[in-house]
C-alpha cells in the first residue's frame, strides 16, 4: 500500500481535483489519500480565530460569509450532477453552521483547533463525493478515529498504527482511502492538529504505521530544488536525497517539506518521494536512507526568524556542567535550539521560537551577561558527506566573503554547513552561493 499526500494547491481548483483523480487511479496499487485544505482556507480560517479571540464577532461573520461564498463557488464548478451538486451544498452548510454557531459562545484555545480542522474536513468530504459521483471505489477514513498526539504534541505511533490497522482491516477488499492531513486528537480527546504543514507528517505517519512502500508528497513544485527558486533565478530539482540531507534542508528552511515528516519515514525506512500535480511526468525527488554515490554540495536553504542569544561569563572557564544548565533552561520552556558555539568564556546559540524568550533571559542572566539579536537567518549548505570533502569549506567561504558572518557551525553533521547572517543579507548570500557552488 502506497501513500499519495497532495498539498493545499494540488486541490485548491475544482480542476486540479479532477487531476489528483487521475493520479490515484492510474495503477492498481492500494493507496491511502491524504488531503490537506484547499489553499487559503487555513489562513482565512487563522483570520476567523484571530478575530473571535479579540471579540470582533462582527468581522469573524464577515470572514466565515466570505470563505462561504468561495466554498459554494467552488462546490458549483466542482460536481457535474445535481444529486452531487446538492450533497456538496449539504457538506458545506453543516461546517458553516458550526462556524457560525462559534459567533454565539465564549471562544477558547479548544475552538480555535476546532475552528482550524473545519479545511481539512471540507476539503476529504468534498473530494470524496466526487469520487463517488465518478463511480470511483473508495472508501472515507476520518482521521481524528486514528491520528493521535499527546500531552507534548507528539504523534503516538503505536496506537496510530493500531487503530488504523484495525480501521483498514475492516475493509479487505477495498483499496482506495481517503483520508485528512493535519488533524488529530489529543490527550484530552479534543480536536488538535500536527502544527502547519502537518499533512506532510500525516502521511509519514500513516506510511511508518502501515509499512507503505511509499509516501508520495505531491505539490505544485517539481522535487525539492537546490536552492529558493523564489529568490535565485537558476534553480534545479534535485532527483536523490538521502534522508539526512532531507531532514536538514527540511529543518532549515525548504518550504516543499515539512520538517517532521522525514522522521518517520526514516525509522521505518520508506522511500519518500517529492512531485509535481501539475507536472506528474517530472522526476521529482526521491529520499531514501542512501544518498547518491559522490559528494559535494547539493542544495542550500535559508531559515528566517532567527534569534541569537550569547552568554558570557568568566565563571565558564573549566566550568564542568555550565552547557548543561544552559541546555536545561531551553528544555524547561521546550524550546529548541539551532545553532550553537562556544568559547572560553562564552556560549552563543540560536532559537526560531521566542515565545518564552523573556522567561528564558531572567534564568540566563544567572550565569553571566545576556545579549540578544534579532532579525537573523541561518543558510544551511547541505551535501553527502561535504564534511569529507576538500576544498567545500573554502568555496563557501570565498562565495560569502562580502558578506558578515555572525556564526558557522561546521563539524555537527557530514552532511550539513550552516551559517548565521543578518536578514538583510539571506537573499545576497543564497545568490552568491548559488553562483559559487553550483556555477549559475
Amino acid at each position: 500500500m502506497k501513500i499519495m499526500k497532495f498539498g493545499g494547491t494540488s486541490v485548491g481548483k475544482p480542476e486540479r481535483m479532477y487531476q489528483v483523480k487521475d493520479l490515484i487511479t492510474a495503477d492498481n496499487e492500494p493507496t491511502i489519500v491524504v488531503l490537506s485544505a484547499l489553499s487559503g482556507t487555513t489562513n482565512a480560517l487563522v483570520g476567523i480565530g484571530e478575530a473571535l479571540s479579540v471579540g470582533n464577532k462582527e468581522l469573524a461573520k464577515e470572514r466565515i460569509d466570505g470563505l462561504h461564498a468561495h466554498y459554494r463557488t467552488f462546490c458549483s464548478d466542482l460536481y457535474r450532477t445535481e444529486a452531487s451538486k446538492e450533497a456538496g451544498d449539504k457538506i458545506i452548510q453543516e461546517h458553516f453552521e458550526f462556524l457560525n454557531i462559534l459567533l454565539k459562545i465564549s471562544f477558547n484555545d479548544a475552538i480555535s483547533k476546532d475552528i482550524l480542522a473545519q479545511g481539512e474536513l471540507l476539503s476529504t468530504k468534498l473530494f470524496y463525493t466526487l469520487l463517488q459521483e465518478l463511480s470511483i471505489d473508495s472508501v472515507f477514513l476520518p482521521a481524528l478515529e486514528y491520528m493521535s498526539i499527546d500531552e507534548h504534541g507528539e504523534p503516538e505511533l503505536q496506537k496510530i498504527k493500531e487503530r488504523l490497522s484495525s480501521l483498514l482491516a475492516t475493509y479487505p477488499d477495498r483499496r482506495l482511502f481517503v483520508t485528512q492531513g493535519y488533524i488529530c486528537k489529543n490527550h484530552r480527546n479534543e480536536v488538535d492538529n500536527l502544527k502547519r504543514g502537518g499533512s506532510d507528517y500525516t502521511a509519514s505517519l500513516i506510511g511508518a504505521a502501515i509499512s507503505a512502500s511509499v509516501v508520495e508528497i505531491w505539490t505544485d513544485i517539481d522535487g525539492m530544488h537546490n536552492n529558493d527558486p523564489r529568490i535565485v533565478d537558476k534553480t534545479r530539482p534535485i532527483a536523490n536525497l538521502s534522508f539526512d540531507e532531507a531532514a536538514e534542508l527540511a529543518y532549515f528552511g525548504a518550504k516543499i517539506l515539512h520538517p517532521a515528516s522525514i522522521w518517520p519515514a526514516q525509522q521505518f525506512n520508506i522511500p519518500v518521494k517529492l512531485l509535481n500535480t501539475m507536472q506528474p511526468e517530472a522526476v521529482g525527488t526521491t529520499i531514501t536512507a542512501s544518498a547518491e554515490s559522490g559528494g559535494g554540495v547539493k542544495a542550500l536553504a535559508a531559515k528566517d526568524g532567527i534569534t541569537a542569544i550569547k552568554i558570557k561569563s568568566s565563571r565558564m572557564l573549566l566550568a564542568y556542567g555550565f552547557l548543561r544548565k544552559v541546555f536545561e533552561v531551553f528544555e524547561k520552556y521546550r524550546t529548541s535550539i539551532d545553532m550553537i558555539t562556544t568559547s572560553e568564556v562564552a556560549i552563543s546559540l540560536t532559537i526560531d521560537d521566542i515565545s518564552h524568550l523573556e522567561e528564558i533571559k531572567l534564568e540566563l542572566d544567572k550565569f553571566g551577561t545576556v545579549e540578544i539579536d534579532h532579525n537573523l537567518a541561518i543558510i544551511c549548505i547541505v551535501g553527502n558527506l561535504i564534511m569529507e570533502q576538500q576544498g567545500v569549506l573554502q568555496d563557501i567561504m570565498e562565495s560569502l566573503s562580502e558578506i558578515p558572518l555572525r556564526m558557522v557551525s561546521y563539524g555537527g553533521s557530514k552532511h550539513n554547513v550552516s551559517v548565521l547572517v543578518d536578514a538583510a543579507y539571506k537573499n545576497q548570500a543564497l545568490q552568491s552561493l548559488n553562483q559559487g557552488l553550483f556555477d549559475f
